[in-house]
């Protein structure tokens, strides 16, 4: 495989992210490099929404456009739900699903070496749970990062037991099930050695980690040990439902900077009964108790949240109580979705579909109320000093470079490429739109490159 090339294309959530990262350095460490004009391109797809699925079939398309002599691979969650579909698109040469996602380096050098291309299919033709993962396979404990990301994500949990009514995704990703926690320590402490100053815990729901285990662990037991490990880098969860964010997880971020001041907990909705028909497990006052107290013991603490609009049966009281419960709350910013039937779900079947304009219209005043809750935020912020990590590419609008902190704001300030993936202290002095902070580096003890 030395001198070849290859090329990722990766929608959707930061799973598919981290599965992509895990590829990328697969291939790097059996002697292929990254190019535009690739020998291999891989898709990995998403099909969470009606917009994500047509998204993905696009991406294939461009990929053939951009790389007219390549193989082209569609892999991920749309190649497992609906392999059908794909296969009439002509401009795809090979379907790889998630069970064999992790195979996919071995698949690539199989194709590399024989040659072969056209009529080769590796997946499934219908959803089944025997193809689907089983409960103790853990796919794709990734490799170290390959580079591109200054704060790489290690995916520590796949699958879900949950089974909302509108998603697709248990039948995308199969049961839930857990890296080792030795797994997850060896990982921050390849990426500490590498130099890297946050690692983002991520995976499909990560509240359930370690319970598919024997014995069992939790996210909160696997928090403590990488805190006693005493890694010299900060770790930052990803989305955890409201429910599994314990007291004790909260209390570790108030009292140790390891801990990012961020957390991202899915709402979907505020109406009691909606919730209920999503089978969600709790209802708004739970959700607002657990709200406030973040916010009681974290008081800058980003905190956000995804709102999914339009569930069918949604009235005009039922979203009346979903705005009037996020206007009410300390909540950071919005993740603003309007509902997609997907095929499989009980959802799908729903009657009373609100009509597509309707849906338009609450998802545009969610999306207004999100920006100002926004830019208060940030606002409050003007002043403060933080500790930021520099990304490794420039802001393309301003020059600046660009870090983020702890309580996910994004930083834009003055200075040399020396200061790529290092940790800067800087005051946040003004706010540059609604999307990110100006601020200036304070040079000290503190302030050094690390």
């Amino acid at each position: 495989m030395t001198g070849k090339t290859f090329h990722i294309v990766t929608l959707g959530c930061k799973v598919n992210q981290a599965e992509s990262e895990a590829i990328a350095a697969s291939l790097q460490n059996q002697g292929m490099s990254l190019g535009q004009h690739a020998d291999i391109c891989i898709v990995n797809t998403c099909t969470i929404t009606h917009k994500a699925a047509m998204q993905s079939r696009q991406a294939i398309r461009q990929a053939r456009k951009s790389c007219p002599n390549a193989c082209i691979i569609a892999t991920g969650c749309y190649a497992q739900t609906d392999p059908d579909r794909l296969k009439k698109i002509t401009e795809l040469d090979v379907i790889c699903n998630n069970t064999e996602k992790e195979r996919l380096p071995d698949i690539i050098g199989d194709i590399l070496s024989t040659h072969e291309k056209k009529d080769r299919s590796i997946s499934s033709t219908e959803i089944s749970s025997a193809w689907l993962p089983q409960q103790d396979d853990f796919c794709y404990a990734p490799p170290l990062s390959s580079g591109s990301r200054t704060r790489p994500f290690l995916k520590i949990q796949d699958g879900c037991n949950a089974f909302c009514t509108y998603c697709i995704v248990p039948h995308a990703r199969g049961r839930s099930r857990s890296l080792l926690p030795e797994g997850v320590l060896k990982h921050i402490g390849a990426c500490q050695k590498a130099g890297y100053h946050e690692v983002v815990l991520t995976g499909i729901h990560i509240g359930q980690y370690g319970l598919d285990k024997t014995p069992q662990t939790t996210l909160t037991r696997l928090l403590q040990l990488i805190h006693g490990s005493r890694f010299d880098l900060r770790i930052r969860l990803s989305s955890i439902e409201p429910m599994e964010l314990t007291d004790d997880i909260i209390h570790m971020a108030a009292q140790s900077d390891m801990l990012c001041h961020h957390f991202h907990i899915p709402l979907q909705s505020g109406d009691n009964d909606i919730l209920q028909r999503m089978h969600r497990p709790y209802d708004r006052n739970r959700f607002a108790e657990r709200v406030s107290f973040i916010r009681d013991r974290l008081p800058d603490a980003a905190i956000g949240t995804d709102v999914l609009v339009g569930f069918p049966d949604e009235s005009d009281t039922a979203f009346e109580n979903t705005y009037e419960l996020i206007e009410s709350l300390p909540l950071t910013y919005l993740h603003v979705f309007p509902f997609s039937p997907r095929k499989g779900t009980p959802a799908f079947h729903f009657p009373n579909p609100v009509p597509a304009p309707v849906i338009k219209k609450r998802c545009e005043y969610l999306r207004n109320l999100g920006i100002q809750k926004k830019i208060a935020f940030m606002n409050a912020q003007i002043g403060r000093t933080a500790q930021i990590v520099i990304e490794t590419r420039q802001d393309l609008s301003s020059g600046c470079l660009k870090g983020l902190t702890s309580n996910y704001i994004p930083v834009l300030v003055d200075g040399g490429d020396h200061l790529k993936n290092t940790n800067q202290t800087v005051r946040l002095c003004q706010l540059k739109n609604d999307t990110a902070m100006k601020g200036v580096l304070i040079f000290g003890e503190q302030g050094r490159s690390s």
